[in-house]
């Protein structure tokens, strides 16, 4: 059976549930999922900051679930729209790694030319910039976020679904994009509320990342054994056991 390893870097266990719930539903019966909470941070990632703490905390997250008797993952997630630590997990990781917006842009680009829509006006630079990194700027035509950030979506989903309505048939209209990404783990599963008040794919990123982490090809793993190139001091017993001796 395989082992995908999915990584929270917010502290919050209601978004832990909602990623073990709709990735194990998208992965199927023959994939063993496991949803790991950060261990320190914030409950929910809404600024520069809580994103530069939430690289941290994946890192150790992923550290401390493999120092754990279980099987290695064959495929590690980062259950955030918007990949703390992406590219530091790609490097140390043995196995592959993407995260929710990493997947889910790549399933929009496929459509054409798409847009974002999310919770939290403070995400969009930093959206901006994370699609620049990938080389996704030229296929994102916008990003639309909504003033309630994507933990108060989860709050009230009723009223979410229907902001989100509202605010995804106007990035259509606005951009003239060929697809949609509803971005972010605590939006999971209300893509499929969406979709049929709009006529072009909704992609939700939670299910994306699940698709990509079990069934693309990705580049060949930069390393052997998981583990970091440097000695650590003052982290985790955990992120220190990998660093370089």
């Amino acid at each position: 059976m395989r082992q995908l390893l999915v990584i929270n870097p917010n502290t919050s266990a209601r978004v832990s549930a909602l990623l073990q719930q709709h990735v194990q539903a998208a992965a199927g019966p023959h994939v063993a999922v496991r949803t790991a909470t950060a261990r320190f941070g914030a409950p929910y990632i809404a600024c520069e900051a809580s994103y530069a703490v939430a690289a941290h905390a994946a890192l150790d997250a992923w550290a401390h679930a493999l120092a754990q008797p279980r099987q290695q993952p064959d495929a590690v997630l980062i259950g955030c729209f918007g990949d703390p630590g992406l590219m530091a997990l790609r490097e140390s990781s043995p196995a592959p790694v993407t995260g929710l917006a990493e997947a889910s842009f790549i399933e929009a680009a496929r459509h054409g030319r798409y847009a974002i829509v999310t919770g939290g006006a403070r995400w969009a630079p930093m959206l901006h910039r994370l699609a620049q990194a990938l080389g996704q700027a030229q296929a994102l035509a916008g990003i639309h976020t909504v003033a309630p950030t994507g933990a108060q979506l989860a709050a009230d989903p009723e009223a979410a679904r229907a902001l989100l309505a509202r605010a995804c048939s106007d990035a259509v209209r606005q951009l003239g994009v060929q697809a949609l990404i509803l971005g972010g783990a605590g939006l999971a599963g209300m893509a499929a509320a969406v979709q049929p008040q709009l006529d072009v794919p909704v992609i939700d990123s939670v299910v994306a990342g699940a698709h990509w982490a079990l069934h693309a090809h990705p580049a060949p793993a930069q390393r052997a054994a998981a583990g970091f190139d440097v000695a650590w001091q003052g982290v985790s017993p955990e992120i220190s056991a990998l660093g370089a001796g």
